[in-house]
C-alpha cells in the first residue's frame, strides 16, 4: 500500500529541496513511504484532513509480546522526564494554535501492573469479545520496562502539546492509579473528555530482527458496546499523519514484520480502540526485543524525538 494519495497533505506551491537526509534515508524506507518522506523533508505543512483515498490496510494481529521483566531502573534515567502531576491533569492551556483542543494521551500499561495480577487479569467487554483488563507489557532484554518507556514519552508529549496551547489529559500517571486502568476505562477517559485526538503509546515485544514502528488504526467495528464507524476515517487520517512525522523525526523505519512496509496496521481486537468514540490510534514505537531498536528506546534523547514526531502528527491533524 502506498501512502501517496488524497490522505496526505497537499504540497505547498514551492519547489521541494531534496537534501542529504532524504538520500540517507531512502535506502531504509520502503517505496510506499518514500514520496511522503521526500515531501516531509522538504518542509511540507498540514492541509486538509481527508479520510478518503486508498483503503486502510487489512486487519492484522501483531505478534504477542514476550514476557516482561519486573520493572527496574535500567535505561537512560538521566534523560527521563520528571513530571509527578496526577493522572488526567494538565497545566493551564497556553495561548497557541491548539488552544481549545483536547488531547488524551494513554501511556500503555502501568509500572505497578505486575503487583496486581488478579486485578489486571479480570476480563472486560471490548465489544467484539472479552479481554483481560490490562497486561504488564514487555521490556528490553536488559530489563527496561515498556510501562516506564510509555510514561516517559507521554510526559514529553504532554509538555510539547501544552506549549502549543492544547489541554492534555493522561489516562494514568504511573502511580495514579497504582495499576491499570483497564482498557475499557482508558477508552472512556478519552470519550468523557471529548478529546479531539487520542493516542495510546506502546513498544512491541517481538523477536530479534523484527524492528521498526507501526501505527494501529481502529477497524470499522459495530458490535456490542463498540461502534467505531464514525471515528474510523478520522482515526486513519490521524494515524497517517503521526506515522509520517514520526518517521521523519526519529529515522525509525516502518515495521518489517507487520503492515507490509506501510507502518500502518488495522485491528479490531483492541478495547482501547473499539470502545473509543473519539479519533484514536495506538503507536508501537519500536521493538524492545530487538537490539537496534532497544538502543534507541532506552535513549532519553531519542525518546524526545519520538515525542516530537507524535506531537507534530497530532498538531497536523488538529490544524487540518
Amino acid at each position: 500500500m502506498s501512502y501517496v494519495g488524497p490522505d496526505f497533505d497537499p504540497p505547498q506551491p514551492r519547489r521541494p529541496r531534496r537534501g542529504p537526509l532524504t538520500v540517507a534515508l531512502a535506502a531504509l524506507v520502503p517505496g510506499a513511504l518514500l514520496g511522503w518522506l521526500v515531501y516531509e523533508t522538504a518542509g511540507g505543512s498540514g492541509g486538509s484532513s481527508g479520510g478518503a483515498g486508498s483503503a486502510p490496510p487489512a486487519a492484522s494481529s501483531a505478534p504477542a509480546s514476550a514476557p516482561p521483566a519486573a520493572p527496574s531502573r535500567t535505561g537512560d534515567s538521566a534523560h527521563d522526564a520528571k513530571d509527578p502531576g496526577p493522572a488526567g491533569s494538565s497545566a493551564p492551556a497556553a495561548s497557541g494554535p491548539l488552544k481549545g483542543k483536547v488531547v488524551v494521551i494513554d501511556p500503555g500499561h502501568n509500572p505497578g501492573n505486575f503487583q496486581h495480577p488478579s486485578e489486571i487479569n479480570r476480563q472486560v467487554d471490548i465489544g467484539t469479545n472479552r479481554k483481560e483488563c490490562d497486561t504488564t507489557g514487555t521490556s528490553t532484554n536488559s530489563g527496561y520496562p515498556e510501562a516506564r518507556f510509555t510514561l516517559d514519552v507521554a510526559h514529553r508529549l504532554r509538555a510539547l502539546l501544552e506549549r502549543q496551547g492544547a489541554t492534555v489529559k493522561l489516562t494514568h500517571d504511573g502511580d495514579s492509579p497504582p495499576w491499570g486502568p483497564c482498557v475499557d476505562e482508558r477508552a472512556r477517559i478519552g470519550n468523557t473528555a471529548r478529546a479531539d485526538a487520542a493516542v495510546s503509546i506502546h513498544a512491541d515485544g517481538s523477536a530479534q530482527g523484527n524492528r521498526g514502528f507501526h501505527v494501529i488504526l481502529p477497524a470499522s467495528v459495530h458490535a456490542g458496546g463498540a461502534d467505531t464507524r464514525p471515528i474510523a476515517g478520522p482515526s486513519k487520517d490521524l494515524g497517517i499523519r503521526i506515522a509520517g512525522r514520526y518517521l521523519r523525526l526519529t529515522g525509525e523505519p516502518p515495521s518489517n514484520y507487520v503492515g507490509d512496509g506501510t507502518g500502518l496496521v488495522t485491528r479490531k481486537d483492541l478495547g482501547g480502540l473499539n470502545l473509543s468514540t473519539v479519533p484514536k490510534v495506538f503507536i508501537e514505537c519500536g521493538n524492545m526485543r530487538d537490539t537496534k531498536d532497544a538502543a534507541l528506546l532506552t535513549s532519553g534523547a531519542w525518546r524526545q524525538k519520538a515525542a516530537q514526531g507524535i506531537s507534530e502528527g497530532i498538531v497536523s491533524f488538529l490544524r487540518g
